[in-house]
Formats: C-alpha cells, sequence, structure tokens
C-alpha cells in the first residue's frame, strides 16, 4: 500500500543556455502553460559538490495536451552563477551513466518531427516504424535535438495507446531515459518508488542509435519500467561502460528526473524504513503561485533524482 505514495516520473530537468529562449522553444513543443518561473538559490543542490547551493532560473512547464500516456512535465533550469550553465557531458551518446533524454509521447511522429524542425530543432534520427518484445508492441520513433543539443526522443506506442483525435501534436513526458551500472540494482531501487511493471526488454544494439557515438559501438542492455500513474522510466547498462555522464547538476540538456508523491513527509519516512538514502532533507520553496517541495534521493549510480509534490 505504501508505493500507492508513488506516482511515476513527474517531470524532466533540462538545462538551457537561455532561459526565454527555452520557455519558447518548449512551447513549441507543446509545454506552454508556465506553472511557476523562479530565480533565487536552489535548496539541497549543495549535496551535489561545490559546497553551496547553485543560483539558477527554473521554470516548470506543464503540456495542456498531456494524456495518461504522456502526463510528465518538463522543469527547465537555467544556471546563474560560476560560469553560467555546465555544458553536455563530454562523450555522451547514449545510455553513459547520467540522464540520456527526455521521451514525449505525440501523436503523429512523422509531422512533429518535422514540425520541430522547422521550429529550430535538429533532427537526430528520421521516424521509424518498430516495435519491442516481450509483449511485441508496435511503436513510431524519432529523435531531435533542442537548441542545446538534448536529446528528445518522440514515441507514439500504437500497441498500446489510440491517441486522441486531432491534430499531430505532442503530448507530454512519457518517460526517462538513464545509464546505469547495474541493471538489476537499478531495477531493485526503483521498484522500491513504484515503478513495478515491465513495458519492455531489450539486449540488442538499436542501430540507428550508432552515429551518436565516438567509440566502438556497446551492447546496451534496456529495460522499461511503468507506474501506475506519471511517466516512466528507461534504465540502460552499456557493456563495456562508457564515460560517466553525470555532469554537473544543471549541465546543458536532460540532467536529472523527479518522482511524484501524494506526500513528501510519508515518502521520505518510507525510503528510510526500505534503507534508502535521503540527500539531506526536504525542502519547500515558495515560487508565487504556490510551494515547490521536493527531496533529493540516492540512487544506485549517484543520478539527480527527487521526489516531488507538486502544490503549485
Amino acid at each position: 500500500m505504501s508505493t500507492a505514495l508513488f506516482s511515476g516520473v513527474d517531470h524532466v530537468g533540462v538545462g538551457v543556455g537561455d532561459m526565454d529562449e527555452g520557455i519558447a522553444f518548449y512551447g513549441r513543443v507543446g509545454f506552454s502553460d508556465v506553472l511557476f518561473d523562479w530565480t533565487g538559490e536552489v535548496p539541497g543542490t549543495d549535496v551535489f559538490g561545490g559546497g553551496s547551493p547553485r543560483r539558477a532560473r527554473v521554470a516548470m512547464l506543464s503540456n495542456p495536451g498531456a494524456t495518461p500516456i504522456g502526463p510528465g512535465r518538463v522543469k527547465l533550469v537555467q544556471v546563474l552563477d560560476g560560469d553560467g550553465p555546465p555544458r553536455v557531458p563530454a562523450g555522451q551518446g547514449w545510455g553513459e551513466v547520467g540522464v540520456c533524454e527526455i521521451c514525449l509521447h505525440v501523436r503523429d511522429v512523422y509531422a512533429v518531427h518535422d514540425r520541430l524542425v522547422e521550429a529550430g530543432a535538429t533532427s537526430l534520427m528520421a521516424p521509424l516504424e518498430g516495435s519491442v518484445m516481450p509483449h511485441d508492441v508496435s511503436l513510431d520513433i524519432g529523435y531531435v535535438a533542442d537548441p542545446w543539443g538534448g536529446k528528445l526522443e518522440l514515441i507514439e506506442w500504437t500497441g498500446l495507446w489510440k491517441s486522441l483525435p486531432g491534430d499531430p501534436r505532442a503530448e507530454g513526458v512519457n518517460h526517462v531515459a538513464f545509464g546505469v551500472a547495474d541493471i538489476d540494482a537499478s531495477r531493485r531501487f526503483y521498484e522500491t518508488l513504484g515503478f513495478g511493471e515491465m513495458l519492455f526488454e531489450s539486449t540488442e544494439f538499436f542501430e540507428p542509435m550508432a552515429p551518436w557515438y565516438d567509440r566502438e559501438l556497446p551492447d546496451q542492455h534496456m529495460v522499461m519500467m511503468l507506474s501506475s500513474q506519471g511517466g516512466g522510466i528507461e534504465p540502460c547498462r552499456l557493456t563495456p561502460l562508457g564515460p560517466d555522464c553525470r555532469g554537473e547538476w544543471g549541465h546543458l540538456g536532460p540532467m536529472e528526473f523527479a518522482v511524484g508523491v501524494s506526500n513528501l513527509e510519508r515518502a521520505c519516512d518510507h525510503l528510510r524504513r526500505a534503507g534508502i538514502e535521503l540527500l539531506g532533507e526536504p525542502h519547500s520553496v515558495d515560487v508565487g503561485t504556490g510551494e515547490w517541495r521536493y527531496a533529493h534521493v540516492a540512487d544506485p549510480d549517484g543520478l539527480y533524482v527527487s521526489l516531488v509534490e507538486p502544490r503549485y
């Protein structure tokens, strides 16, 4: 019953070089509702190194066309102190330890891909059809990069969800993909956070990703785990392991994600009883439209993961 506290991936954090440009770009993607736009020292980011909290402008964006299979939000972060936003980690292809991408569920991958390219995105993978085992679920998939090089996957689960009627469009975050060092340890950890159902498992290299790597192509072992609500997760283990691409908090591109909870204090207590470490204490930030409440969690690979109780 305690896992009912958790509601899948609530949002993915994406570092941007210019917040106004980021809000405009992701607004064209479909995330047109700005739930809050706040500037200040971000409590708790000192636990990621540096000795003090990072100063940043943070905007939480929601898509009014979100559906049950694309429910998640996007949180844009522009680091303002030091030398500004850290660069994308060097050597990042896909599946290195760190956050690989943000995946949006869309209606008509082909049309949305072309529209985003026209709006200034870079095409990384032309749309194609595929399917995943063990349930032989069909899908359409494509990739673009945002203005700072962050990977955006566009997917329509044609064999899982019949999109709502209407024009081609992005919905919301379907899942977040991230590289791990031990796939079994990650699965055990995230099962405690409510990700109990597996949609697919693959141990074959996805050939359209080959141009993204600047080294000998690795083996990919990836699984997609779902919660009863919210976005899913797609951990991937490369063999051999690539470079550590966690980067600094706030680096350009997808760099963190948050699991939604119904009650932050109860969720933290549940994780403590399960032997999962919290990085510092829970935080509550007045963002003008309400409270941004969150706590950072120590995932097995030191990724930037948090629990969030949205009150905005």
